[in-house]
């Protein structure tokens, strides 16, 4: 039998006992005579058991509407000033929906539990299994360590008190008890400090947790208890001191890459340009990312349902607008699941900041000659036709609007395409045929996949060094000293030099959350304006769409008071408050308990 074969048959037989729940089983026929007890009993099986706790984590971030919606930056629909009514549930939070049955909750709470469930696995059943080589079995139990760590940093942040099981499920329970967050914070830096001092600096093998990934997680980790929010997590002032510690270790060991774009998918924002060469994730700065290749650590064909990267399709955009080619790859489709927020857009200056040039694609070109398109909704003669590479679309930057004639020809210039200034973009009133709402978001584009659902196979950042950089400046903010950079402005400039330049002064809008308002403002670091939220505004144009932004908002106390002011569904008719800053516990976990779960306060 090959190899990966048995990897199917020993994961399909563990998912039966290791996943959380008291769901009843059907009595099942048995086809072979392999069991986890006679296959996970010598390295060879062990190391299967492993490699099975990787994929999870390509579904855990498909759960990106609670990683990203419902934020100052990104809101699920709607890109104008008039965000009123029955709006989406993650930006609105109401009560008649935002609830413990919502299934993106559910789905979260299982792929996490279940994560946990092989993790204890292969913890537990490494105790009686030999290696040829100690230190291996060693990094193999830590890898399993930090996964596990990582799982639970990811509940506790969104539900508060858990439940925490550490030994392998083999029979059904339905007695489920949390357990103070406090205590899942202890558990969780035990579970890194140990991965850390057992774990190798250079993998074995591509894409397996290092020494560094659970540095990395350490400051995190330490640097969101240092919050202690709602006192409950057991934080103090050291906690800042060690998160800074960890940082600069991370910092040290994972330089940052030159530009800024080398850490995402190569492409030209042509199609007809397309880059077509081989993608490879691998770079200095990345710590952890979630596997997409092929390689047979976490190939999804083999152990996992997720088949590929998607988040290329998961954003806003306008490939399907006149002289487009119909449903190709030549610009995909985007789901515009989740829409930046007109302030997000704001954070950036477009002219100086490579990250606003490669996040947001401003030009649509045609694939294709057309002739005598009909390009007026109110003049019928005003017709135009194109070239294939003809430019059809422009989104003029926010800071920089037309006007005379660099205006499209409907509205008195002389451009024949569509030339759109953030106002046309947020009324939503289409001027022309053209018209195409917000700007694509085009950060994690892979060229050359399928229409539809298609998926890429490069791989997820999920952990960067930038971040480390950011991570200490906020350290610094709230108190911690020592670092190697010195202080908190010396580390949030590091990132900003990356982005714009060394000693280049950015602009952003000084109101982002007012889209009338053009004054500006700088957001290079100083030792007079550096905060958190300094710090947040700088996350959010860095780590924009990186499966971060809620857990950000929610460690600072920022959640309610941003998002109240940047995400306009929010603004105008939300019901955000204090009990949202942790989520309801399913209604599934809750039916199949026994005694019941109680939920959290306010669900």
């Amino acid at each position: 039998m090959k190899k990966h074969n048995i990897y199917n048959l020993v994961l399909a037989f563990l998912l039966l006992f290791i996943g959380v729940g008291c769901q009843d089983f059907l009595t099942e026929e048995s086809v072979t005579d392999i069991t986890a007890d006679s296959y996970i009993s010598d390295e060879v099986g062990h190391e299967a058991l492993v490699k099975s706790c990787y994929p999870a984590y390509r579904e855990i971030i498909n759960q990106y509407r609670l990683a990203l919606s419902g934020t100052d930056i990104f809101q699920a629909s709607g890109w104008n000033d008039k965000a009123v009514g029955d709006g989406p549930v993650f930006d609105q939070y109401d009560a008649a929906r935002f609830n413990s049955s919502m299934g993106e909750l559910a789905a979260f709470w299982d792929l996490l539990y279940q994560e946990i469930g092989r993790t204890n696995s292969a913890i537990e059943r490494a105790e009686g299994i030999e290696y040829s080589d100690p230190a291996k079995k060693a990094a193999r139990v830590s890898e399993a360590k930090f996964l596990r760590a990582l799982s639970y940093f990811y509940l506790v942040q969104t539900w508060g008190d858990v439940p925490m099981p550490l030994i392998e499920t083999v029979t059904p329970d339905k007695n489920v008890i949390k357990i103070p967050a406090a205590e899942v914070y202890t558990q969780i830096l035990k579970d890194l400090t140990e991965a850390e001092a057992a774990l190798p600096a250079t993998p074995s093998e591509y894409g397996r947790v290092t020494k560094g990934a659970a540095q990395f997680l350490l400051s995190r980790v330490y640097l969101t208890r240092g919050w202690n929010f709602n006192n409950s997590l057991g934080g103090s002032a050291a906690d800042y001191t060690a998160a800074l510690s960890w940082a600069d270790k991370v910092i040290a060991a994972y330089p940052l890459v030159p530009q800024y774009n080398t850490l995402f998918p190569k492409r030209t924002t042509n199609p007809l340009t397309q880059y077509t060469g081989g993608q490879n994730a691998v770079n200095s700065e990345v710590v952890f990312a979630v596997q997409f290749n092929e390689d047979v650590l976490t190939n999804a064909n083999e152990i996992s349902s997720q088949p590929g990267n998607h988040y290329h399709s998961i954003f806003p955009g306008n490939g399907e607008l006149v002289g487009n080619s119909g449903r190709s790859p030549d610009y995909n489709r985007h789901l515009n699941k989740n829409i930046p927020t007109i302030a997000s857009y704001r954070l950036f200056d477009p002219q100086q900041d490579s990250r606003y040039i490669h996040n947001f694609l401003d030009v649509i070109y045609a694939l294709i000659d057309v002739q005598d398109y009909a390009y007026s909704y109110d003049d019928e003669n005003l017709k135009v036709s194109y070239a294939k590479g003809d430019t059809v679309a422009f989104w003029r930057p926010w800071n920089n609007p037309a006007s005379g004639a660099d205006l499209g020809i409907d509205q008195g210039g002389t451009k024949n395409y569509s030339v759109m200034n953030l106002e046309d973009q947020i009324n939503g009133t289409p001027i022309s045929r053209l018209k195409a709402g917000a700007p694509s978001m085009w950060k994690f584009w892979e060229p050359n996949i399928e229409y539809g659902d298609g998926y890429g196979t490069f791989d997820f950042a999920l952990f960067r060094s930038a971040e480390a950089y950011l991570m200490a400046a906020e350290a610094i903010v709230k108190g911690a000293s020592g670092g190697a950079l010195g202080s908190a402005e010396n580390y949030c400039n590091k990132v900003i030099d990356r982005a714009v330049g060394v000693g280049v002064d950015p602009m952003c809008a000084k109101y982002p959350e007012d889209h009338t308002s053009m004054e500006t403002v700088s957001y290079r670091a100083t030792s007079a304006n550096i905060s958190i939220d300094l710090i947040l505004d700088e996350r959010a144009r860095e780590l924009m769409g990186e499966f971060n932004r809620w857990f950000d908002l929610k460690r600072t106390g920022k959640l309610i008071e941003r998002t109240e002011k940047m995400n306009l569904w929010t603004k105008n008719n939300g019901s955000l408050d204090t009990h949202h800053l942790l989520r309801p516990i399913p209604q599934h976990e809750i039916d199949r308990s026994d005694p019941t779960i109680a939920n959290n306060d306010g669900y």
